[in-house]
């Protein structure tokens, strides 16, 4: 018997005792090769020697420390080690517990900077599920559905998914521009948009990367009306890609970077970057939190980074994922319920479909299934549940990528 809530319904049936590189067991030694990544948190794979050691020692030091009432070395350390690998001049950085949170400080910032009220987010992008963060989500309804009203002052435009508007991606992003500069005249005057917040690759509406000439475009109208550009690299960010940002890809910089998810590698942190001189304009007490910047939470992050930089794992990220697109793409050329694999690096999509055009969620749960019966944990995305998502974790080997493809192959023939 539990007592958890009846909301929390898990995708798998798997309760995990421990886990260990790629690798989750339960407490009958059964193994699953998880490419899930706690949906891209562990992107050091489980249990990381190096993060163990440096969480273990941080816990018989010091566990809590609280950021508005003292400071402690590790989000000192973590705070410097983190600005080498932000775009240039974002050098400040605010702590947080979860991604929407940061969502949430990213955004009242830009308001209090800019004393402009809205905000323009992308339809189909996912920001969190506190009430802010769900105010600007629009990948599903069940985010929203039901607590309305939502914030007031959020506007959706067109993101670029060129897959669902069948054009090339420079038609997309044109018309998707077009669309943004309409919204401008109509609905939301530059005077009075305070930011615009995108994730450069959509993770829960099914892995859409946003063309670079999209994301040039957007960074072109900041600029001319004075709107802050915020980069949502939660889920992309960190390396997933096979750069450290997503939005690197592009060769833009934005004026604030929200991260979380493979920070830590499984420890609640996240942080909101931007210039000094932006920072100092929110309002006196609008940052925050009890458990802020947790001490244990940025040793963990500390380790995470060391590794990230000693086994060239953003690098990795880029081989691996080449290799595992072009493992999956060969599987869509022999599969007609498979229409399409994109995504970036090691943040894939890989879409199912009865006929072209048509979401099939049922066949890939149904895959998904087969998959956890033969070992493999994989996660579906997108508004049919249509999408197979692979997120393995950044360290994981091409031995290991080779029998997770195999498996997920044995599955597609087993249940056609």
């Amino acid at each position: 018997m539990h007592h958890l809530s009846p909301l929390l319904v898990q995708s798998s049936g798997i309760c995990a005792e421990r886990g260990e590189g790629s690798w989750l067991f339960d407490a009958e030694g059964h193994r699953w090769l998880d490419f899930t990544s706690g949906i891209g948190v562990t992107a050091t794979g489980h249990c990381h020697p190096k993060v163990v050691a440096a969480a273990q020692q941080q816990v018989a030091r010091l566990v809590h420390a609280q950021y508005t009432t003292v400071t402690h070395p590790n989000m000192l350390r973590l705070s410097d080690r983190l600005s080498e690998h932000l775009p240039a001049g974002l050098d400040a950085v605010a702590f947080s517990n979860s991604g929407s949170e940061a969502v949430e400080t990213a955004i009242r910032l830009a308001r209090h900077a800019t004393g402009r009220p809205n905000l323009i987010a992308f339809q189909g992008g996912f920001h969190g599920r506190t009430l802010a963060a769900a105010s600007l989500t629009s990948s599903t309804t069940k985010v929203r559905s039901g607590w309305g009203p939502m914030m007031a002052g959020v506007f959706f435009a067109p993101f670029p998914h060129t897959y669902l508007y069948g054009w090339d991606e420079e038609a997309t992003s044109a018309f998707c521009l077009r669309q943004l500069d309409e919204l401008l005249l109509t609905q939301s005057p530059p005077h009075d948009t305070a930011a615009l917040i995108i994730e450069p690759v959509q993770g829960e509406f099914g892995y859409y990367p946003a063309p670079a000439s999209f994301l040039a475009g957007l960074r072109e109208r900041c600029d001319r009306h004075g709107i802050l550009l915020i980069a949502d690299e939660i889920q992309a960010g960190y390396g997933r890609t096979g750069r450290f940002w997503s939005h690197e890809h592009a060769r833009i910089q934005p004026d604030m970077v929200v991260t979380a998810k493979g920070l830590a590698s499984g420890y609640p942190l996240s942080a909101v970057a931007a210039a000094k001189g932006l920072m100092a304009q929110g309002r006196p007490g609008s940052q925050g939190g009890t458990y802020g910047a947790n001490a244990v939470s940025c040793a963990a992050a500390l380790a995470t980074l060391e590794v990230i930089e000693e086994e060239d794992l953003v690098n990795q990220a880029a081989e691996h994922g080449r290799y595992l697109r072009e493992r999956l793409e060969a599987l869509a050329r022999k599969h007609d319920d498979i229409d399409e694999v994109r995504g970036k690096g090691l943040m894939l999509g890989v879409e199912m479909v009865r006929a072209p055009g048509q979401p099939d969620g049922e066949r890939a749960q149904t895959l998904l299934s087969r998959c956890e019966q033969a070992g493999l944990l994989l996660l579906r995305c997108g508004t049919h549940g249509q999408v197979v998502r692979w997120l393995p974790p950044l360290t994981a080997s091409r031995q290991e990528i080779d029998l997770a493809v195999d498996t997920f192959e044995d599955a597609l023939e087993s249940s056609t």
